[in-house]
């Protein structure tokens, strides 16, 4: 294996791919890497994966039977499973994983989500913590989404379902029905400020003190 991987690195490197420390870095026998991509230390391809040019792979990443674009960026730390296909210039950020998903030119998952059975449209933006609710326990089902939406913040989008062009889903939203083009979605309960609760709290229970 280490035989391998050294050989694998000398021939990525002699077709133009760069590594900051080619020793960190773990091929299969299939990967295809184009010209001009980065390669950050400690990532690992596992098998079919394919990469277009001028890419940046970033540290910690790990990639497996996937296909990658032109000008893409990965990572830090995200996963990228079997069946899934980015175009150019789009991101995938740090702790997201993406599985079975087309992610079309320009969309950004910058950090911290879970893209599972997916196609999301051109310049589309998901939010921080957003969960596509892929799987029932019985069957898997697609979650899509059109070009030029935002899905805010930790929001579970419960396949199957559709979101539509120039959409805006609200942060912490739970969506479980289709969203037509140009709608701002909005699926979370009413927030109750009880004024002065926490005061009434420590008085009871200074009272309560008392009179034990």
């Amino acid at each position: 294996e280490q035989l391998f991987q050294k050989q694998k690195r000398e021939v990525m490197l002699e077709n133009g791919v760069q590594m900051i420390d080619p020793s960190t870095v773990y091929f299969s026998l299939d990967t295809h890497i184009e010209s001009d991509t980065l390669i950050e230390p400690f990532v690992f391809f596992g098998p079919q994966v394919k990469i277009g040019s001028e890419s940046r792979i970033k540290s910690f990443s790990h990639l497996e039977n996937c296909c990658l674009d032109d000008h893409v960026e990965v990572g830090p730390y995200a996963r990228i499973r079997p069946g899934t296909v980015i175009e150019s210039h789009a991101k995938v950020g740090n702790f997201v994983e993406v599985k079975n998903s087309h992610l079309k030119s320009g969309v950004k998952a910058s950090h911290l989500s879970y893209i599972g059975d997916s196609d999301i449209g051109n310049n589309s933006n998901i939010g921080a913590g957003t969960i596509t609710c892929n799987y029932d326990g019985h069957n898997k089902y697609k979650t899509f989404i059109g070009e030029g939406s935002f899905i805010g913040s930790n929001s579970s989008l419960i396949a199957p379902v559709e979101i539509g062009d120039n959409t805006i889903i609200a942060a912490g939203s739970v969506i479980t029905r289709n969203v037509s083009d140009h709608t701002l979605s909005i699926a979370r309960s009413k927030q109750v400020n009880k004024e002065n609760w926490t005061k009434r709290m420590a008085e009871r229970k200074q009272k309560s003190r008392r009179h034990s």
